[in-house]
């Protein structure tokens, strides 16, 4: 394990032709399902920041559980703020510049500590197009992602940017994708200043890049989009990926965990059982279609979620059925 000192700042078809059918380019269409609610309008201006406290020295800022669009002005991501004694660290950026510099005035008004990191959950705009409001100073923070996460961004970015240009308007219509300065590989910690943080960067499961974040001091654990909580989980990495990181992540220790989406859970591992029970009749029910010879077309007509009461689910599910054939059409 290595261990990072900080460097403060201050600024913030039919079966046997499946797979011709069941591999589309996954990546563009989500960011083609992320956007189809936004309206295009002007973004609202940003109101003050409040951060919810969740132990001493570690916030959340609350993203609502709405599509990433203009007419929310991005704002869709939990954010995290975790401070030590001599700088802070921040979970995710906001997905735009301006919800990021939001952000950024809402860390500042919470702590007089410089953030020294800034860390990146996964590569999905609404947590990663604010980074650039943290940017500049002295010593400018490192930015933290997972060792997968710079190709995913060199990818993905001009996508997300051409979302913002076409359904933004203003200052957040404009964007730069700031790629980590500092890479996970397995495990890292973090130090704060007596106060550790332990990231762990996952194989593929919600994305190829997830990483998460675990505050030892509270016992508060970042999961970023490993983890929806009444919102329609996103399957944009490998489903069997995903639930065996969940599976693995039921024995730590944990008193807090803070999903990507949605309100923040005290209940460990029971914070984990709505999203690993739709993801494991996911899989059990596109298998089943598979077996049965259903095309990728009829499965997805067909398969349904197990939770209607979850928001977004007109938005993603099918899209995850999609996500679940291409994976699994071929398992042994």
């Amino acid at each position: 394990m290595a261990t990072q000192r900080p460097c403060p700042t201050r600024v913030g078809g039919e079966r046997r032709g499946r797979r011709a059918h069941a591999a589309p380019a996954l990546g563009a269409a989500l960011v083609a399902l992320l956007v189809a609610a936004a309206a295009a309008a002007d973004a609202p201006a940003p109101a003050a920041e409040t951060l919810e406290p969740l132990a001493p020295g570690v916030y959340v800022r609350r993203g609502v559980l709405e599509d990433w669009g203009a007419a929310n002005g991005g704002r869709v991501a939990n954010l995290g703020l975790v401070v030590g004694s001599r700088c802070a660290a921040v979970i995710d950026s906001g997905g735009t510049p301006g919800d990021g510099r939001a952000f950024r005035a809402a860390v500042e008004r919470a702590s007089p500590v410089p953030v020294c990191y800034v860390i990146n959950t996964h590569a999905h705009p609404d947590h990663v197009l604010g980074n650039e409001a943290f940017e500049g100073g002295a010593q400018p923070p490192q930015f933290v992602g997972h060792a997968r996460l710079p190709a995913a961004l060199q990818k993905r970015g001009p996508f997300y940017l051409n979302a913002l240009r076409r359904d933004f308007r203003g200052p957040d219509a404009e964007a730069r994708i700031v790629p980590p300065t500092l890479i996970v590989e397995q495990r890292l910690e973090l130090d704060l200043g007596e106060r550790k943080l332990r990231l762990d960067a996952w194989p593929t499961a919600h994305t190829d890049a997830d990483l998460t974040v675990l505050d030892e001091a509270s016992g508060t654990l970042f999961l970023g989009d490993l983890l929806f909580v009444g919102h329609t989980p996103v399957v944009d990495g490998k489903l069997k990926g995903w639930l065996a990181a969940l599976q693995q992540m039921r024995g730590w220790q944990v008193a807090t965990a803070v999903p990507g989406h949605g309100a923040p859970q005290r209940e460990w591992p029971g914070a984990l059982d709505a999203e690993q029970g739709y993801l494991t009749r996911l899989q059990a029910d596109t298998r089943r279609a598979i077996k049965d010879g259903w095309t990728l077309s009829k499965a997805v007509e067909r398969i349904g979620p197990d939770r209607p009461d979850w928001k977004l689910l007109d938005v993603f599910h099918k899209r995850n059925v999609t996500a679940a054939y291409a994976e699994l059409e071929w398992d042994d």
